[in-house]
């Protein structure tokens, strides 16, 4: 699992990418890419920031499934499973709205999103190769479409194929509630440091 950080650190480290603009004054969602990077584990971290304050934080991944990672990605895209670029922010990239009409989510119906294909037939998410920017239906939802279920699981399996997702429901709810007011939803993805 990712290190614990300060609000502080956090925030630094954040207004050092050479892709920060001003920190949005509404809520922000910041994911932590695991330095473990376990295969098919909920190893990364989500927080939820308002302008600089700190709100929540929960466990999810960043990465896409095995499933994907291993061939499932030609489901998708014939090049590799979406493996968001890390040590960048997107702003305004989601919206309130359901996943895949089920789910209260975050859609990436707002800015483009950098991806590497990762093509390689691995158990590893990696950022191969150049990153290429654009819609790829980039969303932030949970790892079940029951959202009264308050079981925390492990394994990511069939639930990425490049989404940011959140295994422990009550705190995606959270999350949620708290963002779905807003017109957009920007997002910072972070390598664990």
């Amino acid at each position: 699992m990712v290190r614990k950080y300060t609000d502080a650190e956090l925030l630094q480290r954040v207004e050092s990418l050479d892709s920060f603009k001003r920190f949005p004054k509404d809520f922000w969602i910041l994911g932590v890419r695991s330095k473990a990077d376990l295969p098919d584990k909920f190893d990364d971290k989500f927080y939820l920031f308002e302008g600089k304050k700190f709100h929540l934080v929960t466990s999810g991944t960043t990465n896409p499934a095995i499933s994907i990672l291993q061939g499932g990605f030609k489901n998708y895209n014939k090049n590799g499973g979406a493996v968001v670029h890390s040590n960048k922010w997107y702003y305004n990239v989601w919206k309130y709205g359901l996943h895949k009409k089920l789910m209260p989510a975050l859609l990436q119906l707002g800015a483009k999103i950098d991806v590497h294909r990762d093509g390689d037939f691995d158990n590893k998410s990696e950022e191969l190769g150049e990153s290429i920017s654009g819609w790829y239906g980039i969303n932030f939802h949970a790892n079940t479409y029951d959202l009264n279920n308050k079981k925390v699981v492990d394994d990511i399996r069939g639930w990425s194929a490049g989404c940011q997702v959140v295994n422990n429901t009550e705190k995606y709810v959270e999350f949620i509630e708290k963002c779905k007011g807003q017109s957009f939803v920007s997002y910072c993805l972070i390598k664990e440091f």
